[in-house]
This record gives structure tokens, C-alpha cells and sequence, in this order.
């Protein structure tokens, strides 16, 4: 036992100096609630075990250096220099993480977020900071004091855990230790076991999205949004002015299909155009193209993003991903919001999300709990893993009949479903007792969107068995297109096209084509006017039954290009000015520049599309994206 005296003291040690951080970033959370107490509503005492766990992550990530030092197989471990080498990394992680989280005590109050790595460019960014100390140290004085304070408790705390006095040591249980306890504090720094590490979302995930800045801290916020692309805050117009897009929904009873009606929305992964029957006479989708032919079908609609993550916040919040990084993951992916489940949960809908990927694929289950949405279904819910594939989870022939079942069973009425499915994703999986019975293609994908079309025939076979069917709207969409096979679908117009279609049982949405212009961000406002929600509410889109105020639009950006589609024509937007202006109806390929012919349009829409960037950049930076 004599040997092993050196690696329990070790620990013991080391436990004590992890939980003086830990403890100093509990107080900081209770100075931060208790000075903005007042942004956040039934608090519960597992709010705070919530934010222990958050800041055990946190500590886990930011000491790597000091633990590392500390458990390292050293012969003078108990050298005074070598001790006061670890002292020093520790204040330098502790001091850093107060300064961090006191920060917040007060500019939470301007931003109603925790700050992310976009603070450290606005600090940097012209001579605003230096103009602004002075009066930063005169105003939040108590902060300086109470840092000070801290980082004194801090040090006399340490001095504590100080055992001079030597022990035996036996090097091969000194790194067995090392390993072991080193493994199990960097699991505890990444979040455990899980899929994907855990981030600002899993706070969100974890509690009531409005009080995810209270459980979560900003020393984690920043450095899991470090080397994120951020906004920049735009002035083309200024403020008040009617040039800047205004994204409020006027809420409405005057279209309400009927009372309490259900609504699942369908979002088939990487349905695009390319591969729909309707518009190429392909084989692929006929179940599909039988159900646009009985629903409002928009045949002119877009996807307002490229990837799957960046189809569920435009989708259900109407927010589209106009900046680098997509919406979800970006350091604006938590800030407050008003999404479709939260508002339709105050006409009494229950909720649920379904998607039969891992769990925590693509963050999808912790945005959905952001988002508002009261149940989260997945592989692991589905429990079977005979019916999984080799690379993404559940097939789909098998999750989404599961789903109408699971409706039933654990939604109320009036509901709100998403359903994602996942099969025809890369890397495009059909079973073997598929493969002979569904047609070929030159590409593999092919076949995959056979085999989701198959099972989508599946869900509405279930789901008309259902009581709750005949009072159900279903909205059928793709999230985004996949890689193109041709020309056509590689060029920034094709790539974006995807069918959107209202289906309703009873026959009440005139089953229709219509070539209006229509988008993801589009959806959710004509959701809330189906089922009669009469208050306003945040949204980049606007609803088929009631646009009135806007010209019907579809937007997009990738890389550093953004792209208004109005009327007839695409408008290419680089670096504060128009680029490219084409027929996106007759010159699918982009051959022809129109920009020099038709300067009126262009600068309509240069106007029109610099009143959207203003307002989306500015409100995410500020938080402000909820009806005031």
C-alpha cells in the first residue's frame, strides 16, 4: 500500500483543485441569475444541477493542460518548482473562466445570450474598447471586486489541498494512473460517450430553450464557436427605414382550414427535382409523384440550403442559414427564438420530432429540443437494431410506418410532427430483398430514391389506418438536393430546386399545381395560417395564403454568395454588390448575364436583398429574433 500512497494523493489532490474551478463557477452562475433573474422563468433546482454538469464539461476541456501536468509520472512531482508550475496553470485556467462568465453577468443583459468567439472580433474590431474602458471599470466596479475576490478564495482554497509531505511511488502504477484518469476527465470534457461532444446545443437539450443561458456558461459557448464563421452587422439602410425586410407573419383565423387540425411534416432527404417523375419523366418516384397530383404542389420551390442541418431551422422557425457555417452550429444557433412547436403549443399541440439516425446526428435532437418540440424520435427510441443499416440507423421501410404507429401512441390531438427520413442519403443502402424489384439508374442513388419512395408509400398506408389521418395536413418536402448528375442540377439554380407540396385527406387544399415562387422558410407561416394561429410571428418567409405584403421570393447563400430569386430572375449577391442577374425559369444554366440589360431589376432587387441581409445579420448578432 506504501507504494501506491504517491497516485491516491495525487488524485486526491488534483479532485480538490478541479472542484475549487468547478465551485467558482457555480457562484458565478448564481451572481449571473440573481442580476438577470428577471430573463428567465420557473427556475428549478435541477436547473443548476443541469448547469453543474455544463460546467464539469467545461472544466474538463479547459484543464487538459493542468490535469495533464498534474498526473504525469514524474520523479519531482513534489519539487517546490515543480509545484509552483502547477499553481500558476491553475490560476491561468481558473482566472480565465471567472473573467469569462462575469463578462456575461452584465452583457448578457444586451445580447440575452452567452457571449460566443464573435466577442473577441468585436473587441478587436476599430478603437471602441479603449474608448469604452474607462467607463466599463467605473460602472461595473462590483465585478472587478468580485473577481478579485474570487481568484483570492481561489488561491487560499489551493493552499489547502498542499501535501508537502513525500510518498513512496511505484512508476508503472504512477502511468497506469496517468492513463486512466487522464481518459476518464477528457471523456468528462467532451460530454460523455455521446455521438456528437456536447456543445451550447446540449444545454438547450437539457432544459427549456429560454433558459439555456442560464444552465449553460460562456467560457464553453466561446470556445466550442472558435474558428466559426460569424455575422457582421450591416448599415445599407438606415434604421427605421421601410427598405429594411421586415420578417413578421401577420397572424390569422381568416384562413384556418379547419379546428384543431393536425399537421405532419415530411422532409424526404435529397428528393430534389432531379429524381421526381413530375418534372423528368423518371421511374424513380412514382408513389411520390401520385401524391403531388392529389396536393397543392409548388413547382417552383427551393431548398434554402444544401445540407440536411440546414433544412430543419428554415423549415420549422423560418430561418434560413445565410452565412458559412449552418444555422444550427453556429454561435447564433442558440439564441431565443419563436419556432413553429412553441407557437402552435399555445393552441394545445403536442409535438415530436422523427428521424431514425443515431442519436445526436447532426445535432438534430438537441436543436429539436431548442426548437420547442416536446418528444424526440430515434434509433435508439425505435430499439431495433435488425432494422438498421450499415452506416446511418433505421431503414426507412421500417421507421416511418413505426412513426404513424407512434403518433398514435404517444402525440395528442391536435399534433405537430416532423418526420426526417434517412435512406436515400450516401451512402444510398437498400436491402438485398429490395434490390431486384426496384429500378436501376446509372447512378446508385438511384435506387435508394426507389426505395424511399417505396417506404413512403408504407407511411400513408399506415397512417390512413390511424384515426387521427382524415384531420391531418401533410406537408411533403426534400431538405436539399443531392449531388447533381447533370449540368442542369450542378448549376446554382438546379441545385436548389425541390418539390413542396399540402396534402390534405378530406380534399380541402384544392390539389393544384402552383408556380409561385416558394421555399423552406415558407412553410411555417402557411402552417400557422392552416391551423388559424392569429397572433404575429418571426419568420424570413411568408405564407401562400396570405403574402399580400410581400412579393413571393426564395433565398440562399454558399460561399460568400448569397442569391435572391424573384419573379423570373436569380440575382447573384458577392461582397456588397450584385454579380449576376439570370432567367432562373429560361436560362437554367446560367449562359446569359442579364445584369447590364435590365438595371431596374437589379437594383430592385439589390434593394430588396440588402433589406433582408441587414435585418437577418443584425438580428442574429443582437438576439432579436422574436415579434417585440
Amino acid at each position: 500500500m506504501k507504494s501506491n500512497a504517491l497516485f491516491l494523493t495525487k488524485n486526491i489532490e488534483l479532485l480538490k483543485r478541479l472542484g475549487i474551478i468547478l465551485l467558482m463557477m457555480s457562484l458565478s452562475r448564481l451572481v449571473f441569475y440573481f442580476v438577470n433573474s428577471d430573463a428567465f422563468t420557473d427556475v428549478k433546482f435541477y436547473d443548476f444541477i443541469v448547469g453543474i454538469w455544463m460546467d464539469a464539461i467545461t472544466v474538463g476541456m479547459y484543464s487538459i493542460p493542468f490535469y495533464a501536468l498534474s498526473l504525469l509520472p514524474l520523479p519531482f512531482y513534489y519539487e517546490r518548482w515543480y509545484q509552483i508550475v502547477l499553481k500558476v496553470f491553475f490560476h491561468i485556467t481558473n482566472t480565465i473562466i471567472i473573467i469569462l462568465n462575469l463578462i456575461d453577468v452584465e452583457y448578457f443583459k444586451f445580447t440575452a445570450k452567452r457571449s460566443t468567439a464573435d466577442l473577441f472580433s468585436m473587441v478587436s474590431t476599430g478603437n471602441d474598447i479603449n474608448q469604452l474602458l474607462v467607463t466599463f471599470l467605473i460602472d461595473f466596479w462590483w465585478l472587478i471586486l468580485l473577481l478579485i475576490a474570487m481568484i483570492f478564495v481561489s488561491n487560499w482554497l489551493y493552499n489547502k489541498t498542499i501535501n508537502s509531505e513525500k510518498k513512496n511511488r511505484n512508476i508503472y502504477v504512477d502511468i497506469l494512473n496517468f492513463i486512466i484518469v487522464f481518459a476518464v476527465l477528457f471523456i468528462v470534457g467532451r460530454g460523455g460517450f455521446s455521438y456528437r461532444p456536447a456543445d451550447m446545443l446540449t444545454a438547450s437539450q437539457l432544459t427549456n430553450p429560454d433558459k439555456t443561458a442560464l444552465v449553460a456558461n460562456t467560457p464553453l459557448s466561446i470556445i466550442k464557436t472558435i474558428g466559426k464563421s460569424s455575422l457582421i452587422e450591416q448599415n445599407f439602410f438606415k434604421e427605421g427605414s421601410d427598405k429594411i425586410y421586415t420578417p413578421i407573419h401577420k397572424g390569422s383565423a381568416a384562413h384556418q382550414l379547419r379546428k384543431d387540425v393536425n399537421v405532419v411534416v415530411l422532409i424526404l432527404e435529397s428528393f430534389g427535382n432531379e429524381w421526381l417523375g413530375k418534372k423528368n419523366g423518371k421511374e424513380f418516384t412514382p408513389f411520390l409523384d401520385s401524391l403531388l397530383d392529389q396536393s397543392l404542389y409548388f413547382d417552383n420551390a427551393f431548398a434554402n440550403g444544401k445540407k440536411s442541418i440546414e433544412a430543419v431551422p428554415a423549415i420549422f422557425a423560418g430561418i434560413p442559414s445565410l452565412l458559412d457555417n449552418p444555422y444550427i452550429s453556429s454561435p447564433y444557433g442558440t439564441n431565443s427564438i419563436r419556432a413553429l412547436p412553441q407557437l402552435l403549443k399555445e393552441k394545445g399541440y403536442t409535438s415530436a420530432f422523427y428521424h431514425g439516425a443515431t442519436n445526436g446526428s447532426m445535432k438534430f435532437d438537441v436543436f429539436a429540443a431548442h426548437l420547442g418540440f416536446d418528444h424526440y424520435f430515434g434509433r435508439k427510441e425505435y430499439n431495433n437494431e435488425e432494422h438498421t443499416d450499415d452506416t446511418w440507423g433505421v431503414l426507412d421501410e421500417y421507421f416511418m410506418p413505426w412513426t404513424a404507429k407512434s403518433i398514435s401512441k404517444d402525440l395528442k390531438e391536435p399534433f405537430l410532427a416532423g418526420l426526417f427520413t434517412l435512406s436515400s442519403h450516401h451512402p444510398y443502402f437498400v436491402p438485398v430483398e429490395h434490390r431486384d424489384h426496384l429500378p436501376e439508374g446509372k447512378h446508385p442513388m438511384a435506387k435508394s430514391i426507389a426505395y424511399a419512395d417505396m417506404s413512403l408509400r408504407l407511411f400513408f398506408e399506415e397512417a390512413k389506418k390511424q384515426p387521427w389521418y382524415e384531420n391531418t395536413v401533410f406537408v411533403i418536402c426534400a431538405d436539399h438536393t443531392p449531388a447533381g448528375t447533370s449540368v442542369r442540377y450542378n448549376r446554382r439554380i438546379g441545385m436548389y430546386q425541390i418539390p413542396i407540396a399540402f396534402y390534405d385527406p378530406q380534399g380541402k387544399i384544392k390539389p393544384e399545381v402552383n408556380s409561385q415562387l416558394f421555399n423552406h422558410i415558407d412553410i411555417m407561416p402557411s402552417i400557422l395560417d392552416l391551423t388559424g394561429y392569429s397572433k404575429d410571428a418571426y419568420t424570413f418567409g411568408n405564407s401562400y395564403l396570405s403574402n399580400d405584403n410581400h412579393v413571393p421570393f426564395s433565398i440562399n447563400y454558399i460561399a460568400n454568395s448569397h442569391m435572391l430569386f424573384e419573379g423570373d430572375y436569380m440575382l447573384n449577391f458577392v461582397s456588397d454588390k450584385a454579380t449576376g442577374l439570370y432567367n432562373f425559369k429560361s436560362d437554367t444554366l446560367m449562359m446569359y448575364d442579364s445584369l447590364a440589360y435590365y438595371p431596374k431589376i437589379e437594383k430592385e432587387m439589390t434593394q430588396q436583398l440588402k433589406g433582408i441581409i441587414q435585418r437577418y445579420n443584425n438580428d442574429l448578432i443582437h438576439n432579436t429574433m422574436k415579434v417585440k
